[in-house]
């Protein structure tokens, strides 16, 4: 992999490498964001999106993007303006982070409560990259548990569903109940 090719930083689905295939994916800090639940005029479920935030760091992952291609990851991130984070991530390349685009968003996240289908994906990410301290981090560094969690474990609204283990199912489990998450 060329070493000028762009990088995307991921804290969400996509540290779950299970769901890409992008190339050099590694454990990475971005300082100055937090991750909040976000409601949209796009669908009836809340987005995990990120807003500045000094002083609060995310672990995530950086990965590669092959010739600076970005069509397929902006498809998949289609609700999201990519943001130029270059300087503030500190690879050796140019990066970008994926930001829930301000048109789509929703002043009244009433009704718009997260999949536990898409949460699920998210903390097996987290904690096969980072370990139980990671999924402890990314509940800790996250905002707005208060839309709540629809339970669609059992038949899953999210595309990229992945089914958990036992010990991955309980980190979710936990941390909702840790937070006290209306579902």
């Amino acid at each position: 992999m060329p070493v000028n090719d762009p990088a995307f930083f991921g804290y969400g689905s996509l540290v779950n490498l299970a769901t890409h295939a992008y190339a050099d994916p590694r454990p990475t800090r971005l300082a100055g964001w937090r991750r909040v639940w976000r409601s949209t005029t796009l669908r009836d479920a809340a987005f995990l999106s990120v807003d500045p935030a000094p002083g609060v760091t995310l672990e995530g992952i950086a990965a590669r993007v092959p010739g600076g291609d970005w069509l397929a990851l902006d498809e998949r991130e289609a609700a999201y303006t990519r943001i130029d984070i270059s300087e503030t991530l500190g690879l050796d390349c140019s990066a970008a982070v994926y930001r829930v685009s301000d048109r789509f968003t929703l002043s009244d996240p009433n009704g718009h409560m997260i999949l536990r289908s898409y949460l699920d994906v998210v903390v097996q990410g987290y904690f096969r990259v980072f370990g139980p301290t990671g999924v402890t981090a990314f509940f800790d560094t996250t905002e707005g548990w208060q839309v709540g969690v629809l339970d669609d474990r059992a038949a899953p609204l999210y595309p990229r569903a992945q089914i958990l283990s036992d010990m991955e199912t309980a980190q979710v489990d936990h941390h909702l109940r840790r937070l006290s998450v209306p579902h």
